[in-house]
């Protein structure tokens, strides 16, 4: 059985107890923590925090779905330091956030952290063979704290940046992570309709792959603007009737990060929006 879960990333003209209390308000029994500004640095954190951070999880009667480790905003913004910038030290910022990323996520209790899938190749002169070999030595330099700590790393595909589809995702790990069973995709529906892969095939097809779910509405157009979900054109259904047939039992997080201003409300409607399609 799914779970639906909200993104505190919707939140962040809020603090994060009342994004915490906002989501569990509007039904929702987990949540994905952003681990960036405005509401969490992973490195700056400190032990006590920590623990009241995960205290303060369990009084609202939520889970941690994911630890959201895609943005860098601490150190740079959105995309920047990515995993493959021409300056070494730019590139251990990225490195350095996310190996914090995946301790959070264990102190949390959450299995999976979310990330950047490379960077954007516009603006670099990289070849898709180096911003690869790049982004797959940045996976190697975390993957000994993923490992110790058990924390599957989901690369997530988006529409501009080195990897856009499930193909692309596959042929990297293929290439430099065929046996690794803590590389594997976060699966983001909206994403993936906006470079023309059908979601539900997706999950159908790479099931073994799909570490986490990350849940948005898209126009017709297929640009990628996250809308809240019944405001676009996709057809959830299947997507649900997809993760009930390969027997997905994480969650299906939602996030709507350019709804700051409604975030309360826009929680609120998802959840009763998307709350039919997931199976008792």
């Amino acid at each position: 059985m799914q779970r639906l879960a909200f993104s505190t990333n919707a939140f962040k003209q809020h603090s994060l107890d009342d994004a915490l209390i906002s989501i569990a308000a509007a039904g929702y029994r987990a949540v994905e923590i952003m681990a960036d500004a405005p509401h969490i640095n992973p490195q700056a954190l400190d032990a006590t925090a920590r623990r009241a951070l995960m205290r303060r999880v369990a009084e609202l009667n939520l889970s941690v779905s994911n630890v959201n480790a895609f943005t860098c905003f601490i150190a740079g913004d959105t995309y920047h330091p990515t995993w493959i910038e021409d300056d070494d030290s730019l590139r251990q910022l990225r490195i350095d956030h996310t190996s914090a990323s995946i301790e959070l996520a264990a102190e949390l209790g959450s299995g999976t952290i979310s990330l950047q899938p490379g960077g954007p190749l516009i603006g670099t002169t990289l070849s898709r063979r180096e911003a690869g070999e790049r982004f797959a030595l940045g996976l190697q330099r975390v993957l000994p704290t993923a490992r110790r700590h058990n924390i599957t790393l989901g690369i997530e595909p988006e529409p501009g940046l080195f990897i856009q589809s499930a193909s692309e995702y596959l042929e990297f790990k293929n290439q430099f992570f065929r046996d690794e069973p803590l590389v594997r995709m976060n699966c983001d529906i909206g994403h993936l309709f906006c470079v023309g892969d059908d979601p539900a095939d997706v999950i159908r097809s790479m099931r073994s792959e799909v570490a986490h779910v990350h849940l948005e509405d898209i126009g017709k157009n297929r640009v990628h603007q996250h809308l809240a979900p019944g405001k676009g054109a996709i057809d959830f259904k299947p997507i649900f009737d997809a993760l009930q047939a390969t027997d997905y039992s994480g969650c299906v997080t939602v996030e709507l990060y350019p709804y700051e201003a409604l975030a309360e409300k826009v929680a609120a409607d998802a959840f009763h929006f998307l709350q039919p399609f997931v199976q008792p």
